[in-house]
């Protein structure tokens, strides 16, 4: 869980909370986390 959040917060959207609505702030995270996720896969592939 901590390398998570680790990783996620190398997007510069989430390093400060400025979003005000949940479902927003929530959309972020899914947008950076699947960003994460779609690096770690090309770089396996290779």
């Amino acid at each position: 869980m901590e390398r998570a959040v680790a990783w996620l917060m190398h997007s510069r959207r989430l390093a400060r909370d400025h979003e005000t609505r949940t479902d927003t702030s929530e959309a972020v995270i899914r947008w950076s986390m699947s960003m994460v996720m779609s690096r770690r896969l090309v770089r396996r592939a290779r």
